[in-house]
């Protein structure tokens, strides 16, 4: 069963002028309830984090911050949003869900979180949009348990997952993996495993013959145990800030090529939502839920 993490708290309602397409945390799990592809027994709602499973990524200083709502006005500006309780909360089960989708993932091949990827935040700082980093949280705390000994990190947002290569510089069981715009933010890019950087305006194409000859030669080489997906679909030609080409057609195709490269090699994989910004959003949403069409048609 294709497990999915959801919850209430997901729906964040910012204030007047701080507000980011955060709709889609509601329409998106309608839009797939609605047309079928999945039901209400594929969601289930997160446990929030620990500060021990917090602290096995990010520092003290930072987490008593959030933990206050005392960031500085500095700190809030480079995350982009004012910080708030409610906000700090919601993190702490978004990023559970994470960590709860990659149990699900070693026992059905496959878990999807609705929100997560958020892999701009540092140890110390949050940045982009991202406050704590699901991804590097989940990978730390299962490696503490020895649960897998190899994780690989496929990261296809636009923008490159920073935090992730910063956190992960000198954890050889991690291996980072960003293709994200070239010329896009962050302006100063940490040094991933492998970073493929694109040029501004590349189309279908290109990009997914970039991707089909550098993933399943990654997965070949690293022998990962589990693999965490960060899915943005801010790559669309339609994307306000991705200054790339590729199609909503393209982003599905790159997302069953990562699909089934996961499944022919048997590889628990965990998907994250990532970024998007489109003019419209219907493609947006029509565009994450490719995601999840695409889960459901190659693993169930």
């Amino acid at each position: 069963m294709l497990k999915i993490a959801f919850s209430q708290v997901y729906k964040y309602d910012l204030p007047e002028g701080h507000r980011f397409p955060m709709e889609k945390y509601e329409l998106l799990p309608n839009q797939l309830l609605y047309e079928g592809t999945i039901t209400e027994s594929n969601f289930f709602v997160p446990e929030p984090l620990t500060p021990k499973q917090i602290l096995l990524t990010h520092n003290p200083c930072y987490l008593k911050k959030l933990q206050n709502n005392d960031l500085t006005y500095k700190e809030q500006r480079k995350i982009g949003f004012p910080m708030s309780g409610k906000l700090f909360e919601r993190g702490l089960v978004i990023s559970g869900g994470t960590l709860q989708c990659a149990y699900h993932a070693m026992k059905y091949g496959i878990a999807m979180n609705i929100a997560g990827g958020t892999h701009h935040a540092y140890p110390d700082r949050g940045e982009g949009f991202c406050v704590l980093n699901d991804f590097a949280i989940a990978a730390n705390v299962i490696l503490e348990k020895k649960t897998v000994n190899r994780i690989l990190i496929v990261d296809l947002d636009v923008h490159q997952g920073n935090g992730n290569a910063f956190i992960f510089s000198d954890e050889q069981r991690v291996f980072t993996f960003s293709m994200h715009g070239e010329g896009n933010y962050p302006l100063k890019k940490e040094k991933s495993n492998l970073d493929i950087g694109l040029p501004d305006g590349i189309e279908d194409s290109s990009y997914l013959k970039i991707l089909h000859n550098t993933l399943p030669a990654l997965v070949d080489e690293i022998e990962p145990d589990l693999i965490f997906y960060q899915a943005g679909v801010d790559i669309l030609e339609s994307d306000k800030l991705g200054r790339l080409k590729v199609s909503k057609k393209g982003v599905l195709k790159r997302d069953e090529f990562v699909l089934n490269c996961c499944k022919k090699n048997e590889v628990p994989l965990v998907v994250s939502m990532g970024g998007g910004y489109p003019h419209r959003l219907s493609d947006l949403i029509d565009a994450h839920a490719n995601t999840y069409r695409a889960a459901v048609n190659i693993f169930f």
